[in-house]
């Protein structure tokens, strides 16, 4: 009888919404493929969930077959014929950054700058709407370059 009520405290565990860390970045275990990243985009809070979804949908559409992953609680985007990663994003109070790991090389630069060398951020607030035009040439660019191993 112990052992049935244990087991099924264990599967309501499993079941539990994902706990939503500073900002409001979804924790999510790691994971490779498109599961991780959609339980992530899920999780997002609010009107960022709309674009996780829209960024998830550009980088689809711009690379077919692209590589997904959930690393660092975080979604992580790779070419499908290379190694490494080329973007990633996370949710913060008051926007959804993405990250860029050859940002510098990209055309035109995105905005952010980082404390890496080689990396630009793109911050996404509540009023802001996404340019899908420039993300995705932004996309295409970065899926070109060599992909940061991690």
């Amino acid at each position: 009888m112990a052992d049935r009520k244990n087991k099924g405290q264990d599967q309501g565990r499993r079941e539990a919404a994902p706990r939503l860390l500073s900002g409001g970045n979804p924790q999510i275990a790691k994971g490779e493929g498109n599961r991780p990243v959609q339980a992530y985009i899920g999780a997002m809070p609010g009107w960022k969930q709309a674009v996780g979804e829209k960024v998830d949908a550009v980088i689809e559409d711009a690379i077919p077959g692209v590589r997904k992953a959930v690393k660092w609680n975080q979604p992580f985007y790779g070419d499908p014929d290379r190694e490494g990663w080329f973007l990633s994003y996370r949710c913060y109070t008051n926007y959804v950054q993405l990250q860029f790991f050859n940002g510098t090389s990209l055309d035109p630069v995105p905005p952010k700058q980082s404390k890496h060398e080689g990396v630009r951020y793109l911050d996404i607030r509540e009023d802001e709407g996404v340019d899908e035009g420039l993300l995705r040439s932004w996309v295409e660019q970065a899926a070109s370059l060599p992909g940061e191993p991690m």
